[in-house]
């Protein structure tokens, strides 16, 4: 059975910086309100027969939310992005652009990008963890990271 969490109207939101580097439109810092939908698919069961408790997921995608919110998104993995060593800062460079940002501004990911379908996968990968730690029968968990109304994209971890 499949249950499905739609981030519009259950206020699954944040608000995040990143840029995409080399991108022609999205190489420089720039931001988007995300939405983030859930799909759950798996076994009932428990006292209430759920696939998951819907309060549970929402919970948990507020969490990983939270931590993204109001942040400048940096992806570690990027091999385009050449980090300098600091303390109080993030203080990196891309082809030439140097950027320095106050640490408490910003989110670095162990991530190759920032992009949709990469925060897409990191959500998926944390919802379904945290949800098998939480005893859900889950086979798979959806999620669609939306930069706007009707513009997104999917993963789905599975067993």
């Amino acid at each position: 059975m499949k249950i499905v969490i739609n981030g519009i109207h259950a206020n699954l939101r944040f608000s995040a910086a990143h840029m995409i580097p080399e991108h022609e439109s999205c190489g420089c810092i720039h931001g988007h309100s995300y939405i983030v939908d859930v799909q759950v698919e798996g076994e009932r069961s428990g006292k209430f027969g759920f696939v998951a408790d819907f309060k549970e997921i929402k919970g948990v995608v507020r969490d990983i939310s939270s931590t993204l919110d109001h942040k400048v998104l940096i992806p570690l993995q990027n091999n385009l992005i050449n980090f300098k060593s600091t303390e109080s800062s993030v203080e990196f460079v891309i082809q030439g652009k140097e950027y320095k940002l106050p640490e408490e501004d910003c989110l670095l990911l162990d991530l190759k990008s920032t992009s949709a379908e990469d925060l897409a996968e990191y959500f998926a990968e944390k919802v379904f963890d945290k949800l098998k730690e939480k005893g859900a029968k889950i086979s798979s968990v959806e999620i669609c990271i939306n930069e706007g109304i009707g513009q997104g994209a999917f993963f789905t971890k599975s067993d």
